[in-house]
């Protein structure tokens, strides 16, 4: 089994922010092939079992923690599935990408992104796949970015962004389905939405 955790903030008041184009990715992932989210308190995460042809059995995990503190979800279910940390993808918001613009890498620095920091600091390792969707900057200054990740999408970035999550729910399961550097040549390219 394989995990793929989109990372947000849980709340009707976070849910179209641009830190929460993980769990919006997650959400895409979950319809797309047929799975419910079921409260898991222990975890303090929503967790979905699901399956696909390429993929396999996955978990697909929304942790409830807020973002600062995701890794506090993750690490306990990695260990209770026995799920190497190989087998993780986690779906998160980039600023530093544009809107709808999509970017998989098999390891790495946080880049900043405290959810990221937190999965990487429970883990022991940054030695996992990521998939980071673009949310670009919008109007707002980069001393100030609290406010545009915790902010509205700026309706002209909506329609992008949202184009961005369909992508990167698609370039997570490629991921879980043929690996990191299969994914990365097919959606890290200057074609990939937004170039």
């Amino acid at each position: 089994m394989k995990l793929i955790a989109g990372l947000g903030n849980p709340g009707r008041e976070y849910e179209r922010t641009p830190h929460n184009a993980g769990f919006r990715a997650a959400d895409e992932l979950c319809r797309a092939l047929g799975g419910t989210w079921r409260a898991e308190p222990k975890w303090r995460a929503l967790v979905a079992r699901v399956s696909d042809p390429g993929a396999g059995p996955l978990l697909l995990v929304k942790p409830q923690t807020f973002m600062n503190l995701s890794g506090e979800s993750l690490a306990p279910i990695l260990g209770f599935y026995k799920i190497p940390v190989g087998d993780l993808v986690v779906v998160l918001d980039e600023v530093n990408l544009a809107p709808g613009r999509i970017r998989v890498r098999p390891s790495g620095s946080a880049g900043g992104h405290n959810g990221l920091k937190s999965v990487a600091a429970h883990l022991g390792t940054q030695a996992f796949a990521r998939v980071r969707i673009g949310v670009g900057m919008g109007h707002h200054p980069v001393a100030d970015l609290a406010a545009r990740v915790l902010g509205r999408i700026e309706p002209e970035d909506e329609a992008a962004v949202e184009a961005g999550v369909r992508l990167a729910a698609e370039a997570a399961l490629c991921v879980a389905a043929h690996g990191c550097e299969f994914a990365m040549n097919r959606y890290n390219g200057p074609e990939a939405a937004g170039a």
